[in-house]
């Protein structure tokens, strides 16, 4: 609505233009015909139209005052209109709005590695803000455009099951998609479309019912997570192991605590691919530790791995420490810069 609104603006204003210099032009050929040099004729049509100034360049037959009385007539008309135009184009916000639009695209445009955010509802706000905190770039997608309205981040208004739509949010060169649509129809719907444009997109969709988590990864999701679900587990595990759910949920959400639990993936070869954990020693490579390997195509988890369990190309590592231990762990990994 607002960038047709914009565009609605932008044309109005070129025809208004248009309708200016159409008087000019003709104006101007008037006065050539009626014998007046082409810069004498250009003068006196300005002077004329703009109202500002007017005297006669050459004195001015019968014929001569009356094609002017008529210019005089379309000149001020047409400048009037642009005038108000301009003023409404300002005044409801329209010219500016769709500036703004535009910037926003160019902005988008020059991202990478970004999430996109399919719906901007509670769970798309939540997941928004968590992803903002921590640094990462945000595209958001809504049909609403009140939700849109103030929004900080990067946003594109439409449907996120359109193609078009989620091309201009930069699916392409996207990291992953967050999609918490209204129902689970559209999230669907979505899904789909987001698979078919970027077969190696991590995609999280939620899922309002456990119904729709099955038909969710069916449909391209790379995980289903249905909200009410994990916020009771949460509190059950509160409930039970207060202590435990605690330092998790610090460990993970705390942006104040110098610790971190993080995932890093190993290539196909080169780095740690085909050592043992007991070889590359974790904790005495880089400080760091090694709470659990998980095998490639999302094998189950091995957590605390024995010494004799042998790195997979492919395979995740759920590593535990300080940023700067996650970091050098990181690059021992994949480059195999430090080993035990």
């Amino acid at each position: 609505m607002g960038s047709d609104s914009g565009r609605d603006a932008l044309r109005r204003i070129a025809v208004a233009l248009t309708a200016l210099a159409a008087v000019t032009v003709v104006g101007t050929l008037g006065y050539v015909v009626l014998g007046f040099p082409l810069l004498d004729a250009v003068y006196q049509t300005v002077t004329t139209v703009a109202t500002v100034g007017f005297r006669e360049v050459h004195p001015l037959g019968p014929g001569g005052q009356v094609f002017t009385i008529v210019l005089v007539l379309l000149g001020v008309g047409t400048v009037l209109y642009n005038l108000g135009v301009l003023v409404e184009a300002v005044t409801e916000g329209h010219l500016r709005e769709h500036l703004r639009r535009r910037r926003m695209e160019r902005d988008i445009a020059r991202l990478r590695d970004h999430v996109i955010v399919c719906g901007f509802g509670r769970v798309g706000r939540s997941a928004t803000r968590y992803l903002h905190d921590r640094g990462h770039r945000v595209v958001v997608v809504d049909t609403d455009e009140t939700r849109l309205a103030g929004l900080t981040e990067p946003s594109v208004h439409g449907d996120a099951a359109s193609d078009d739509v989620l091309r201009a949010a930069g699916i392409q060169r996207a990291r992953a998609l967050v999609c918490a649509l209204d129902s689970d129809a559209d999230t669907t719907y979505a899904t789909l479309s987001a698979r078919a444009l970027r077969p190696d997109l991590v995609i999280i969709s939620r899922a309002r019912t456990l119904e729709s988590k099955e038909k969710l990864v069916l449909a391209g999701a790379t995980r289903a997570v249905n909200p009410q679900l994990i916020g009771g587990r949460r509190m059950a595990s509160f409930a039970l192991h207060a202590d435990v759910a605690e330092f998790l949920d610090e460990v993970m959400h705390d942006d104040d605590l110098d610790v971190r639990i993080e995932q890093v993936r190993l290539g196909d070869a080169g780095g740690w691919v085909g050592r043992t954990v007991g070889e590359v020693d974790v904790h005495g490579a880089c400080g760091g530790q090694l709470l659990a390997v998980r095998r490639p195509q999302k094998g189950p988890f091995l957590p605390a791995p024995p010494p004799s369990t042998v790195l997979e190309p492919g395979s995740t590592l759920i590593v535990f420490g300080t940023p700067d231990q996650v970091e050098r762990l990181r690059e021992a990994a994949v480059a195999g810069a430090l080993t035990g």
